[in-house]
């Protein structure tokens, strides 16, 4: 059960964080957090800067998703620290600030 909290807590943040940086987030309490990039070029460009700093996320396309719904979804764990959901705030902020 506190497993559970913690990992509600931490989707929480996570959600609130990015919509506090300015990013579009669909709402929910789900885990798997959908961040809309609206743009099949830069979600791409976006995983990979992801991927070339340590950060797993998927992107999804059109035709997966309509075009201009295209996003890029995060899985929280409950494994997951605040200093590793900080971190990717970071990164996230980093690529809006130098590529946006």
């Amino acid at each position: 059960r506190k497993i559970l909290e913690y990992l509600h807590k931490m989707t929480a943040y996570f959600r609130e964080r990015l919509v506090d940086l300015g990013f579009e987030v669909v709402k929910g309490e789900h885990p798997i957090v959908p961040l809309m990039i609206r743009d099949t070029q830069k979600t791409a460009e976006l995983v990979k800067y992801l991927e070339a700093n340590g950060i797993l996320s998927t992107g999804i396309y059109y035709p997966t998703v309509p075009k201009r719904d295209e996003e890029i979804r995060f899985q929280i764990c409950a494994d997951h620290t605040r200093c590793d959901i900080d971190y990717v705030l970071e990164v996230l902020t980093e690529y809006k600030e130098t590529h946006w």
